[in-house]
């Protein structure tokens, strides 16, 4: 596996996976609302904190979502409600709609792959 980026989204998925398992596994209560968002903030921030240290590019929609996870997990946390995060997921994942229908014909994989 030549690609670094690549290996760092690998380890990322890895912890989401790791982390969504463990808390599955947790007894109901022992953790507060808003665990799995502050953590799936977190290892964004981390993903994208790693690739700034090894001089990669990091994702600034990646940042970016992953500020809002952990801030939002975190304000659950504390018993506060954000109620302008619902609506910036919905803008930030409209905006990843878009982007992917109006690339440029930039293919990958076989043609005619989706």
């Amino acid at each position: 596996m030549n690609n670094p980026m690549k290996r760092f989204d690998e380890v990322a998925m890895a912890l989401a996976l790791i982390m969504t398992g463990a808390l599955w596994l947790a007894p109901a209560g022992l953790l507060p609302e808003g665990t799995w968002l502050a953590g799936a903030g977190a290892i964004l921030l981390g993903l994208n904190a790693a690739r700034r240290l090894r001089g990669l590019k990091a994702s600034g929609f990646g940042v970016s979502v992953g500020l809002v996870a952990l801030a939002a997990g975190i304000a659950r946390i504390l018993g506060a409600d954000l109620p302008f995060v619902p609506a910036l997921l919905i803008v930030f994942g409209v905006a990843l709609v878009i982007r992917a229908a109006t690339a440029s014909g930039k293919s990958e994989g076989a043609p005619g792959a989706l």
